[in-house]
């Protein structure tokens, strides 16, 4: 973890990986946000999961949108238990108790979230309180810690406040003005007495120009001089001189100019057009597309390189621009801006990924459900402002005379590496230089005065405590078994004697050790709090030899229940209970394995990278059990007289003696119940040998009977684009029509259908 290149990217390393407190990593344009998180992804110890408010934030960061790993609903949400009724009428609003009962997570997400130590929200300039709440409540929930922010989990957010703010409609803001002073994430009530670490980046690595810096500084504290206003006006030009100026990209407030403009130029070019189309593989939605799926080019056209070459020859970079020299049916050759090298383009690869416990080594990793190829270049005369976000540029034109957002005018000037490179198409207004107060007030209230150094010290202390405490205690897990055995107490009669006594039996291990945890806990916090670093060292790995032995049994037992129950049926719900118990046992594995080492480097003030593989060791070691188990018991699953292994009920039979047969599924619900097996529409539609429109035709009535959750089959931002058409329209036709045949029938019917009966 010796990578991070400046004290405070080395602080922020720090206070991720030795404290479990909540982080804001902020800090100007061009800081080294994004580095952080790649390189923190790489190197940190902590199970975690990257997510982003919109689809093109997440590919970017590698990660998946909130509203698919968290599944929440469209609209907004109320901090509140009681029903949303109570506050408004309106559509499109959700209590806690609405959020619990009407939109419940999956077991796939569940298992995901019960195995993270720590969550990673980018761009959060542009997350809401509200579903900041949202995403509070859901792992208070799955954690079983209600009264613990997060549930106990590390977040990790990142992103500048300065820049696209949250997005919020005027009815909304009606009914949230009651429990939110705006709608920026710092004002969350999961955020109120948490403590939040606020750690601004200071270097800037983009702008070395002191006086840009000190403007870009002033712009982005709502504090600029005249003098600042008069220096940026000196760099105005005239449509005229602009005209003649070559090679120059256009920074511009909205999407029809950007259009507008790469339009124009590429039709006012010489020459034929080539078109160049993405290769798609498996589920990639359109929402998630980085560049459009057809690439129109002529010679002389100007491009931008969208992603950085990933080939390692670091040829281009995402930013870059070029100028087309020659095109084929199936190749680009451009020149390079600067060097003015030429180079033959290749395909980018983009990938979507999802989250999930692997069903062997039940590890959390992340699951290829997609993919899309294409050149990495868009169009470039123009751009938005919006898209130019993490961009750098040596030379631009900006036209900002339009700015319409809080923070788009600093947006655009900090995307360049200097003044002089600054084109003005527009003069700048005093009225469009202005960010939002309630960030300005938030950021000079932000207690800078604290001393950081000793506020991790501080949070040290706090989180080796919370690793003894979490790792050295039994009664979260007994907890577990209470509430399985209370939700499968009917279901526990089984033929085999030994699987009914298999939970009692590692309850009993459990509660047994019960009060031994709590003297082990006190006899090293004894240790630690008194400085005996050396006794402390003997004593854990004294305990930790112990309690690797104590957990391994219960493992072994549930495993062997889990292989007894595998080729039983109707017993799915008790089977996925089972399987979640085994997941907390296997993480208290973990948590015993690496605690030795975890405590003895952050005392050595070390930061803790990879701390063996534990995780790998821990796949390992379920997979030999499980070996070491099929041979010891050579007839697994063929020893009961009834399809569900249970005893036969004493209800008279429908037919004599025998079984009644078993209803044949229903061609939906077949498509349905793989889809909650986890398997993606394009694998059920391989399986199964049908067209993936009839298995997404399938998914979509599972929408409608609330089997499955719109975000699961759709993108959100697909979703809400359709939902938000106002008026609503008549029938599928008009919806498809209206979207010019982009989107399908069968993904429109899910959408539709799953809007709420208007009564």
């Amino acid at each position: 973890m010796e990578n991070f290149s400046t004290d405070r990217l080395r602080l922020a390393a720090q206070f991720v990986n030795t404290t479990s407190a909540p982080i804001f990593l902020t800090g100007k344009a061009g800081t080294g946000k994004t580095t952080f998180l790649r390189e923190l992804a790489l190197t940190t110890y902590k199970r975690f999961v990257i997510v982003a408010p919109t689809g093109i934030a997440a590919l970017n960061a590698g990660g998946v949108t909130i509203h698919s790993q968290f599944l929440l609903p469209f609209g907004s949400f109320l901090p509140v238990r009681e029903t949303e009724g109570n506050y408004t009428q309106r559509f499109g609003f959700v209590s806690q108790s609405t959020l619990a009962r009407k939109h419940p997570l999956n077991k796939f997400r569940k298992d995901v979230l019960k195995s993270i130590d720590l969550l990673v929200i980018d761009e959060v300039s542009m997350l809401r309180a509200d579903v900041l709440d949202a995403i509070d409540y859901r792992l208070r929930s799955v954690k079983r810690r209600y009264s613990t922010p997060f549930g106990g989990i590390q977040v990790l957010f990142i992103g500048d406040l300065y820049q696209l703010p949250p997005v919020v409609k005027d009815e909304e803001w009606e009914v949230m003005k009651q429990f939110y002073a705006s709608m920026h994430f710092f004002e969350a009530k999961a955020l109120k007495d948490s403590g939040m670490i606020y750690l601004e980046l200071d270097k800037i690595f983009r702008q070395q120009d002191e006086t840009f810096i000190r403007i870009l500084n002033n712009l982005r504290d709502n504090r600029p001089s005249l003098e600042d206003i008069r220096i940026l006006n000196s760099h105005y030009k005239t449509p005229e001189q602009i005209r003649d100026l070559k090679d120059c990209i256009t920074l511009t407030t909205h999407n029809y100019k950007a259009d507008e403009i790469n339009r124009r130029e590429l039709t006012n070019l010489p020459g034929e057009s080539f078109f160049y189309l993405a290769e798609i593989e498996n589920d990639f939605p359109e929402a998630l597309f980085p560049l459009p799926k057809a690439l129109e080019l002529k010679v002389g056209a100007r491009i931008m390189f969208i992603k950085n070459d990933t080939s390692g020859l670091a040829s281009y970079f995402n930013g870059k621009l070029a100028t087309v020299l020659g095109l084929e049916e199936d190749e680009i050759l451009v020149e390079m801006d600067g060097d003015r090298s030429e180079y033959t383009l290749k395909k980018e690869l983009w990938e979507n990924k999802k989250y999930q416990i692997h069903p062997d080594t039940k590890e959390l990793e992340e699951e290829l459900i997609g993919t899309f190829s294409h050149y990495p270049i868009k169009l470039a005369w123009a751009v938005t402002v919006h898209k130019s976000q993490g961009l750098t540029f040596d030379q631009a034109i900006i036209d900002v005379g339009q700015a319409f957002a809080p923070g788009q005018v600093y947006v655009a000037l900090s995307r360049l590496r200097s003044i002089e490179g600054l084109i003005l198409g527009t003069r700048i207004r005093e009225d469009v230089l202005y960010t939002d107060p309630k960030v300005v007030s938030f950021v000079q209230s932000a207690d800078q005065s604290q001393n950081l150094q000793h506020l991790l010290i501080q949070r040290q202390g706090t989180y080796l405590q919370e690793l003894i405490d979490q790792t050295f205690e039994v009664d979260s897990l007994i907890f577990s078994l209470r509430q399985f055995a209370k939700e499968h107490d009917s279901s526990m009669a089984f033929e085999d004697p030994e699987m009914e006594k298999a939970i009692p039996e590692v309850y009993g291990i459990l509660e047994s050790e019960l009060e031994n945890t709590r003297k082990f806990r006190s006899q090293l916090f004894s240790l630690l709090l008194s400085g005996q670093r050396e006794k402390l060292q003997v004593r854990l790995e004294k305990g930790m030899e112990y309690y690797l032995a104590l957990i391994r049994k219960p493992i072994e037992i549930i495993l062997l229940q889990e292989l007894k129950t595998e080729s039983l049926s109707r017993i799915k719900s008790y089977q996925n209970d089972l399987s979640e118990l085994e997941l907390e046992l296997l993480k208290k594995f973990i948590q015993i394995a690496r605690v030795g080492q975890l405590i003895h480097r952050i005392l050595e003030g070390e930061i803790p990278g990879k701390i063996g593989d534990f995780d790998q060791e821990a796949g390992k070691m379920r997979l030999k059990i499980i070996q070491t188990l099929r041979i010891a018991h050579p007839d697994l699953g063929t020893q009961t007289s009834t399809k569900s292994g249970r005893k036969k009920s004493k209800s008279p039979k429908t037919s004599l003696s025998q079984e009644p047969k078993e209803k044949k599924e229903d061609t939906k619900a077949w498509s349905i119940r793989l889809f909650q097996e986890g398997k993606t529409p394009g694998e059920i539609a391989a399986d199964r040998g049908l067209a993936l429109s009839t298995i997404i035709g399938h998914l979509a009535h599972g929408v409608k009977q609330g089997k499955i959750h719109l975000h699961e089959l759709v993108e959100p931002e697909v979703a809400q684009e359709v939902l938000q058409v106002d008026p609503p329209l008549e029938g599928l036709k008009a919806y498809f029509d209206h979207f010019e045949g982009k989107i399908d029938y069968e993904t429109l019917r899910a959408i539709l259908d799953s809007r709420p009966d208007p009564t």
